[in-house]
Order: structure tokens, then sequence, then C-alpha cells
């Protein structure tokens, strides 16, 4: 498989690492081409990966390099422009996440995706956590989830809010693990550092009566990627940095009070949690039982590239489909749309004002 990278900033720098790694392995991949408008990025890469690197994607499709797939890693508000070019030339696309700016565009790459016969994989990174992957098909009915993302400011990534930015990864697992859809969404975000809102807090509501909690900021003095859920009789704890999982049970010597209450996802989740937390510093508490299931190693870009290439080779459809991407997407958007309501009813013009 032929294979280009548009985009060798922030990120694509990643994938072209990434690319060049499996095929340096064996894997039956080739690295052939990159796209990058900045010239001094440009030049090395180049040099780095002995590939020829063009100013824009139709320049790459000029050279005529038989490709058959592409990542697209360029800002989230370029997506629509640079991904409809590589669709309808026949490529596989793994978009970087957000799948794109809007729900219009989004639906406009499926729509095209369909009529050409192509791949298009958004690029959820999460979903390919190795701790996620250990989890996801022991999932029984996860009733309350709490997500939270904190970010060092960095100068990337500043055309997107911190919703899109960094919470959209939180938000397609919890869709994903929910499997349900949204009934009501309360959020307030704030600008601290940049025009866009910095630091948000979002509480989602499901059909099913699951409700999910998240805070996601870039203006943070610490890193955290964690998420926590409580379904039937157990507590389950995913540190996405550190790749790993801590299980809760309850088991028989439970109150029965307490585990009915469970069982109908009426137990107070800060009391279970604060429960966990002690058991799991203190030992095992009478009627918990404490697990830390194994989990597999691997990087989660290149297991997620790895899954993109298979999906290419078989035609089956990805792990994360475009239709995932675009949920995910439609929810961020319906987030912001929450957020600035919420900032018209509390007067925030003091925090928004400097910005236009």
């Amino acid at each position: 498989m032929r294979v280009a990278v548009a985009g060798a900033g922030a990120f694509g720098h990643n994938h072209l690492r990434v690319y060049h790694e499996l095929e340096t392995s064996g894997f039956p991949v080739a690295l052939v081409a990159a796209v990058e408008p900045d010239a001094t990025r440009a030049a090395e890469t180049e040099a780095k990966y002995s590939i020829p690197v063009f100013a824009g994607v139709e320049e790459l499709l000029k050279a005529n390099l038989r490709l058959n797939a592409a990542s697209v890693a360029v800002p989230t508000v370029h997506h629509h422009a640079v991904a409809s070019v590589l669709l309808d030339a026949g490529l596989d696309l793994l978009v970087e996440k957000p799948l794109a700016a809007t729900l219009v565009e989004a639906d406009e790459l499926l729509a095209l995706a369909e009529r050409k016969s192509r791949i298009l994989q958004p690029g959820h990174l999460e979903r390919f956590n190795p701790a996620v992957l250990a989890v996801q098909p022991k999932l029984r009915r996860p009733m309350f989830f709490e997500a939270h993302r904190l970010s060092i400011f960095t100068p990337r990534s500043l055309d997107v809010d911190v919703v899109l930015d960094l919470m959209i990864h939180d938000l397609d697992i919890v869709l994903t693990f929910a499997n349900s859809p949204v009934r009501e969404v309360r959020a307030v975000g704030l600008p601290i550092l940049s025009p866009k809102v910095d630091i948000a807090n979002v509480r989602v509501e499901f059909e099913s009566g699951c409700v999910a909690n998240f805070t996601a900021s870039r203006v943070s003095t610490e890193r955290v990627r964690k998420l926590r859920f409580f379904e039937p009789r157990q507590y389950v704890s995913i540190d996405y940095a550190r790749r790993d999982l801590l299980v809760i049970r309850l088991d028989g010597r439970v109150p029965p009070e307490i585990a009915a209450a469970l069982e109908g996802g009426q137990v107070d989740p800060a009391m279970l949690a604060q429960l966990a937390a002690t058991g799991a510093a203190a030992g095992p508490n009478p009627g918990l039982s404490i697990a830390k299931p194994p989990v597999s190693h691997g990087e989660p870009l290149r297991l997620e590239i790895e899954s993109f290439l298979e999906s290419v080779r078989t035609r089956q459809a990805p792990r994360v489909t475009a239709r995932q991407g675009r949920d995910a997407l439609a929810l961020a958007l319906e987030i912001q749309t929450s957020m600035a309501a919420h900032a018209v009813r509390a007067g925030l013009q003091d925090f928004f004002e400097p910005y236009g």
C-alpha cells in the first residue's frame, strides 16, 4: 500500500514517523510523499524521510505516485477541502479528529466516501488506547461517567476550542460505551489564553438514563487523561496516559440495599468513588474486589494506523467509522451551542469581549 501524509505539523509528523517505522519493520506499506505548505517543515520532512514533499494536494495528485491511501493531519478548518480532493481522486483516508469543522462538511465527506466506495476513518486515537481496547469487550451497562482531560497550554490547535481539540476524544469514547441517544446537554466554557474556549465543563444525559460529566482544559498546570465509569456492581477507572485499568467489583458481602441500588444505577457516584479509592489505598474492603486487568502494550497511533491499513487492504469497515466521527462532532457542536447560551445567560461578556 502506497501512502502519503497531508500535513507535517503538530500531529502530522507523528503519522509520518509511524508509517516510516512500519515500512522499515517490513509492514506492507510504503510512505511515498507528504504535503506541507510551510517551506521549512517541508524541507525538514523531505530530508528526514527521503520523500517528495508538495505544497498542496493538487500537486501531490499530479505527480501520479499511484497512491492507495493518505492521512489528513492539516488544521481542522482545512479537513473538508483536503479530504474532498483526495477522496475524489480515489484514496482511502484517515482524517485526524474532528472529522470536519461543521456537520455540513462532515456529511459531504461521508456522502463522497460512500459514492467513491472509499474508506473514511476519523482519527479518534483513544479508541486504540490499549486500556480502552481491553475494557470495551467487557462492558455491562455504564450509568455514570466522569472524564477529565487536562493539558498544559501550547500554541497548537488554536483554530478550534478545547471541545474540538481535547474533549472530543472523551465524547467519542462515551458515545460508544453508552450506546444511547443524547437527551440533554448542559455546558459552560471560558476563553483564558486564546480567543476560543480553553476550559469547559459539560453534563450530558442520555435517553438510557446514563449521565456523563466531562471536564477539559488546555490551560492546566498538569496533564491528566482519565475516564471513570460505574456500571452494575463495578467501578472502572481508565488512565489513558498510563494505558492501564483499575476495576473494583462488588461481591456478595456488600449490603443488599447498596447492591440493589447499584444494580439500578442509583448509587451516589461520589460515595462509590470514595469507597473504591479507600479500598485501592488500604487493601480490599469487605465486599470489594480490586483488580488491574492485563492490558496489551502498543502505541495507540500505531495501532490506529495499522487498523486503518487493514481496512484499506480488506475493504472492511474501520473500527472507528465516519458515522461515529460525525456523531462525536455533532455532540461537540451541540456543546458549543450550550456554552454560548450559558455565556449569554450568565453575562460573561467580560470574558469574551476582549476577543471580539
